[in-house]
């Protein structure tokens, strides 16, 4: 079941970015990120209400899906988005595949939880790995102080994500499963978009093209309530560290639906880039050695 749902997330979230990019246009992008997750929200409403679970969470849990709600449909969306007006795609890639490093360390600052050294070399190898895929794009950008606003903005979206990682870890140690609490989190992350658009002036205007609609149906549904769901389900068994390599892989799968749609051609540079990647999910995954035991002192 594990390798069922890391390969479904992989394999949604990486071609996800197509449907973005054609989602991107008239709509001012904070409200289609909220109609995205209105719809997400939606559906899951409708599962829990089939399923006869629709009390919200009290309490503490509350409190956490509110500020997941904030982190993971929210505010790192917004980050994301806007990041890629200042920095090419690639080099935002590059940002968010560091969520695998910042989760092993933000578990290790706020639960206490002792980082394996073959997640962060098997994180730095698949970093590493996400640089030369991406090296055709970033050889050819030119910098300049904006792009450090938006190399910001991606660090910034990678730490919310990281946090709504741990939240959710959180929660389903409290036994809240993703199913549930993402539905609410996701409700708050519409409400809170909404209300944004509405005090800062944005036009509420929806364009038309079935595109867009095409493209923002795929990012509710696969792209978030199915893919959100199986990822948080994946941090509640393999931890948030290990889970997120899982942003990693999503350039392999972009790349080769860019050769399919856009005519993207394979380098030598993205060729060693797929090795680093899979290297550093071997070693992501490989299970620590186990420590020897001393061997017990005899009584005298």
């Amino acid at each position: 079941m594990t390798a069922i749902l890391y390969a479904l997330t992989v394999l949604i979230w990486g071609t996800t970015w197509i449907a973005i990019k054609w989602e991107l246009g008239a709509t001012p992008v904070a409200l289609s990120i909220a109609l995205r997750f209105a719809m997400a929200a939606c559906v899951l409403f409708a599962i829990l209400a089939w399923r006869r679970r629709l009390a919200p969470p009290r309490g503490e849990a509350a409190r956490l899906v509110l500020a997941q709600g904030l982190c993971l449909f929210c505010c790192n969306f917004l980050c994301f988005y806007n990041a890629t007006r200042w920095v090419p795609s690639g080099l935002v890639a590059v940002v968010f595949s560091m969520a695998t490093l910042l989760n092993a360390c933000n578990a290790r600052l706020f639960f206490k939880q002792r980082i394996a050294p073959q997640v962060l070399v098997g994180g730095a190898f698949g970093l590493s790995g996400v640089v030369a895929l991406s090296w055709q794009q970033l050889a050819g950008a030119s910098f300049s102080w904006l792009s450090l606003w938006g190399l910001g903005l991606a660090f910034l979206g990678t730490l919310c994500f990281s946090f709504g990682n741990l939240l959710s870890s959180r929660l389903q140690k409290l036994g809240h499963m993703p199913l549930q609490t993402n539905a609410w989190a996701m409700l708050t992350g519409t409400l809170v978009l909404l209300a944004g658009c509405l005090l800062a002036g944005v036009p509420l205007r929806v364009e038309s093209d079935p595109r867009y609609w095409g493209a923002l149906l795929y990012l509710a549904v696969p792209g978030s309530v199915i893919g959100f769901t199986a990822y948080l389900m994946l941090v509640g068994r393999l931890g948030a560290e290990r889970a997120a390599y899982c942003t990693v892989l999503f350039p392999l799968v972009a790349l080769n639906v860019s050769a399919l749609w856009e005519g993207y051609r394979w380098t030598p540079a993205a060729l060693a880039g797929v090795v680093l990647v899979l290297i550093g999910n071997v070693l992501v995954f490989k299970k620590p050695a186990p420590r020897p035991q001393a061997a017990p002192v005899s009584a005298r």
